[in-house]
């Protein structure tokens, strides 16, 4: 089992930055493909980034792309989401996700292990 929480979501301008956190516990993480999904108030759950064990491979997805970066640091089995240039249309809440497969990594269902979430809001 893996046990997941994340961190660091907060209220933010518009243009501001912030950083997510997603602190690992039980299992090591580091045989994990590991993401990031977001959800907006009366909106489907949607895939923002993912990284694979081997750390040069990152997925993202278009609305984050040149904004958003993923990493990971296995030695302290947590994973971050530094968001740049935020917009308004970043809020929502954001769960950071583990899972063992790396095809369809932007598929909610393929992932195994789900945090419970952090509220990121991006005032105009």
């Amino acid at each position: 089992q893996v046990q997941l929480l994340e961190s660091g979501g907060e209220l933010v301008q518009a243009g501001g930055s912030l950083r997510l956190s997603c602190a690992a516990s039980g299992r090591p993480t580091n045989r994990y493909a590991m993401a990031w999904f977001r959800q907006a108030p009366g909106k489907e759950r949607e895939f923002v980034a993912a990284i694979r064990w081997t750390v040069d491979s990152t997925y993202y997805a278009d609305s984050g792309k040149g904004r958003f970066t993923i990493s990971r640091d296995d030695a302290r089995n947590t994973m971050y989401l530094q968001m740049n240039s935020l917009k308004p249309e970043d809020t929502g809440v954001y769960y950071c996700a583990a899972g063992r497969r790396w095809d369809s990594k932007w598929n909610a269902g393929v992932y195994d292990y789900w945090g419970q979430g952090t509220q990121v809001t991006v005032s105009s």
